[in-house]
């Protein structure tokens, strides 16, 4: 069975019930013979909110994903390319020296955001800011985003969900204090963005620049 986003449903039953809809009006036009132009008008309009319902039901797929099992791994927390890896000291909430990554979200990529580690949620913080494109650089900083940092075996992760030109919502479903467990659904960004990451310094990196990963099930650091 096909799962959804929860956030995805009223977008995906807004767009049906106007394909429904007109497709009502189209079919008794037609028995009619009523041939004008809002018979046409009905007709491109069905068309485009029928193709606008599947769009939406594939940008909020919401795909299970089988779970790596192990000790000292990170998986990813987002679909997408890894556009970004770097050593940084990450000044605002973990005050310490770091493993960034960055992962870009295209449109056609599952949008569903997990867990990297198991933890406890011990920040939640949105920033309002720009829209830019989320491909650049500096992107992070100055665009709107949420923070959250968990709190696990192997020290304190940050993961920043980051809005984008398109995607003008981050969500975020849990709370300071919440546990997750790794690989397990936390929120989504939607319509396209990317999401940054921060590990321990000591973590190995698993991906390379340009890599494709899957959240929840792609390894992108360890412990070793």
């Amino acid at each position: 069975m096909i799962k959804f986003a929860p956030e995805g449903y009223p977008f995906i039953l807004g767009s049906l019930f106007i394909t429904v809809t007109d497709s009502i009006f189209l079919i008794w036009k037609w028995e009619l013979g009523s041939y004008d132009f809002s018979f046409y008008f009905l007709l491109l309009n069905s068309c485009l909110f029928f193709g606008l319902t599947i769009f939406m039901a594939f940008f909020f797929r919401d795909p299970e994903r089988k779970i790596p099992e192990g000790n000292g791994i990170f998986v990813s927390p987002a679909d997408g390319k890894v556009i970004l890896i770097r050593d940084i000291f990450e000044k605002d909430h973990l005050k310490a020296d770091t493993k960034e990554i960055s992962i870009f979200m295209s449109p056609l990529d599952v949008h569903v955001n997990r867990a990297p580690c198991e933890g406890n949620v011990s920040v939640i913080k949105h920033s309002p800011g720009r829209f830019m494109a989320a491909y650049k650089d500096d992107a992070s900083i100055k665009n709107e985003n949420i923070v959250m940092v968990l709190n696990g075996k192997y020290g304190e992760i940050l993961i920043r969900q980051v809005a984008g030109f398109l995607a003008r919502r981050a969500v975020c479903r849990v709370s300071e204090g919440d546990f997750l467990k790794m690989g397990e659904r936390y929120g989504m960004i939607k319509f396209g963005s990317r999401l940054d990451i921060y590990l321990p310094k000591d973590i190995t990196i698993k991906v390379n620049l340009g890599d494709k990963v899957k959240a929840g099930e792609s390894v992108i650091g360890g412990i070793e």
